[in-house]
């Protein structure tokens, strides 16, 4: 629902209205690849008085790749057809659902994915009540994690060429990790994060993110004190999931 959040994933509508799914409800069952962003949302069939409410956008067929990347079609999410209600008119719209193998119905959003869709739908002019319900929802309680420290050791270091050119690498805020070896699931991240430095990625997909943030920010370490927390969030999550090989020097020039 959150244009800047379909920005940061690359791709701005056409247009945008506001749209209704009657007949389905919303979850957040979609259990994310990091155990740190809890539950993504996903809609189900439901009796006739539920109802989602969202956003209907008009894009370029060209933004469905991103997006399909984004939403790791078609093993995270699968894309269906459904009939939304709109101020216009009914129109049939693609949406995604989350597949079996990804469901968890133990599942709980952040604090930062919840805000992201109240403040979309709140842009979007969506029914009050609907986006208080949003903000109301109860949310992951996450434990506090001190400052990440890479493990001593001589490890090389890599330029964002080098990095570029091993697709199972991938790197966050300095330190360099490779995927090579991660639990399954995550081999379905190689072709979103592999080969790339992903800090400012993850940096855009705050809740608090104006889409503005730089290379040349991430270079100077310039971070507020909400950025640095998700960032840390992320180094202790790659560290869980991937094997440290090195640092990532941003001004070495080849």
């Amino acid at each position: 629902m959150a244009l800047s959040s379909l920005a940061a994933k690359g791709v701005t509508p056409l247009a945008s209205e506001r749209a209704a799914l009657p007949g389905w409800r919303l979850r957040f069952n979609v259990q994310h690849f990091f155990r740190l962003e809890g539950g993504m949302a996903n809609i189900e069939p439901a009796h006739a008085a539920c109802e989602v409410q969202g956003v209907l956008h008009l894009c370029e067929d060209d933004d469905l790749p991103r997006l399909d990347a984004m939403e790791v079609y078609p093993r995270g999410y699968d894309r269906i057809s459904v009939s939304v209600v709109t101020a216009s008119g009914t129109f049939a719209a693609t949406t995604y659902v989350g597949t079996p193998a990804f469901r968890n119905d133990d599942c709980l959003p952040t604090t930062r994915y919840l805000n992201i869709l109240a403040l979309g739908a709140a842009a979007a002019g969506l029914d009050p009540h609907y986006v208080e319900a949003l903000r109301r929802h109860p949310v992951l309680r996450k434990p506090a994690l001190p400052p990440y420290r890479p493990p001593s050791g001589d490890y090389p270091a890599f330029t964002l060429a080098e990095l570029a050119q091993r697709p199972h690498y991938t790197a966050l805020a300095g330190s360099v990790f490779d995927m090579a070896g991660a639990r399954s699931p995550h081999q379905l991240l190689r072709g979103l994060l592999g080969g790339k430095d992903t800090t400012l990625f993850h940096l855009k997909r705050l809740d608090t993110s104006d889409g503005t943030e730089k290379l040349d920010d991430v270079r100077a370490v310039r971070f507020n004190d909400v950025q640095k927390a998700y960032i840390n969030e992320y180094l202790h999550a790659y560290a869980d999931e991937y094997d440290y090989v090195g640092t990532l020097s941003y001004d070495r020039i080849e």
